[in-house]
């Protein structure tokens, strides 16, 4: 006689199998080419494994520090201060985490309170409502401008009440590929100013701003800096998304509380990793290349798919591009069109809708264009078709 397994009673009720797994998985299955999740298909620099491989050799393989090594956390501080202007402390202000998603919901963990608001701001990366959700938040959404992504800072003072611990923001944003002017984010710590509002800034795409566009990261404004835990991700940055590692920038205040969960959720990060990341994180160039290298499979893409039937939205970050597919199959809603896209047309992609809590629908799809040459060409080839 079978044992019996007690009944659980579910932390998320509501999460189920996400869409960039179904999709995936029906893009293998259909031989497609996979644009739909937000990966790189070619090689990181060589260089940088050589000096992963060389910390390996090195012994360096036992535990690191809980907050990082100290190597890289004096980099990352050193690129924020170049980059941005802003001196970070790395042994107070900098923390490694084990990539951008468990950055935030460390973050999220370690400053909201049940029954505290944390207002998202949509369409909005999968990860942010179960993180408020688990840490006993409550989740105040505030669309997005539809057309054109752009904050509606109206709406955002509307949701502002005496219970908002945080606001999550996004730039470059996905899934929309827009980016935060200087002007949004002068709007958003003048609203801000009169609170104890918090701010949790995603800025993994951090590098990917294209056309001469200056990414006006939370730390390039002090005002903000001060209540902000900067999140970015080594592994968007250097093509190495698997190996996930990121880190958070913060007041040494929030830091100490982000470390105290921090701990005992992750403890630390990879060792020979974050010894290679420091080594390569030292040359700029590798990082002050990157929009140049990705605006080109931009503008490939864009290139690609201009005399299409799809209307191409700006794409002014990320490695995104969003398009209006009501010239080529209206009658589909965005899940049923992404299906089609793959099973009929041969190339993955994303439904916005998949980005809504309530699946706001607007006829828009999601492509990666952080691909090889020949994948990107193929892609084209196809939906060019159309």
């Amino acid at each position: 006689m079978p044992h019996r397994t007690p009944p659980l009673h579910s932390r998320l009720p509501n999460v189920g199998t996400t869409i960039f797994t179904v999709m995936s998985a029906l893009a293998q299955q259909c031989g497609a080419v996979n644009l739909g999740q937000g990966f790189p298909d070619f090689d990181c620099d060589p260089r940088l494994i050589d000096a992963v491989c060389d910390a390996m050799r090195r012994g360096l393989n036992q535990y690191p520090p809980m907050a990082g090594v100290p190597a890289l956390r004096q980099a990352v501080a050193a690129k924020i201060e170049a980059v941005y202007r802003q001196r970070y402390d790395p042994d107070t202000e900098i923390t490694i985490t084990a990539g951008a998603t468990q950055a935030i919901l460390t973050a999220i963990l370690a400053v909201v309170h049940p029954g505290d608001e944390v207002i998202v701001l949509e369409p909005c990366y999968d990860s942010y409502g179960p993180n408020i959700e688990l840490a006993g938040g409550r989740i105040v959404r505030v669309p997005l401008d539809p057309g054109t992504f752009r904050p509606n800072f109206d709406r955002i003072a509307a949701a502002l009440s005496p219970r908002t611990r945080a606001i999550i923001v996004n730039s470059p944003h996905n899934p929309s590929a827009t980016v935060w002017s200087a002007e949004d984010m002068h709007r958003l710590a003048a609203l801000l100013r009169p609170t104890d509002v918090l701010l949790i800034s995603d800025e993994v795409y951090e590098h990917m701003v294209f056309d001469g566009r200056r990414h006006e990261s939370a730390s390039r404004h002090p005002e903000l800096a001060a209540r902000a835990f900067v999140v970015s991700s080594f592994g968007k940055t250097y093509h190495v998304t698997g190996w996930k590692v990121g880190y958070v920038a913060a007041p040494a205040s929030m830091t100490a509380e982000l470390r105290k969960v921090h701990q005992f959720n992750v403890f630390t990060v990879n060792t020979p990793v974050q010894h290679g990341l420091a080594s390569y994180l030292a040359v700029p160039e590798h990082y002050l290349a990157l929009p140049a290298f990705y605006q080109r499979k931009r503008d490939r893409f864009r290139a690609g798919l201009a005399h299409s039937r799809f209307v191409l939205l700006p794409s002014e970050g990320s490695f995104f591009q969003c398009v209006d597919y009501r010239g080529v199959r209206p009658d589909l809603d965005e899940t049923a069109m992404c299906e089609w896209l793959t099973r009929e047309v041969g190339v993955a992609a994303i439904p916005l809708c998949a980005f809504y809590a309530d699946g706001f629908d607007q006829r828009i799809v999601r492509f990666c264009f952080a691909k090889k040459e020949e994948t990107l060409d193929l892609a084209i080839e196809r939906l060019a078709r159309l």
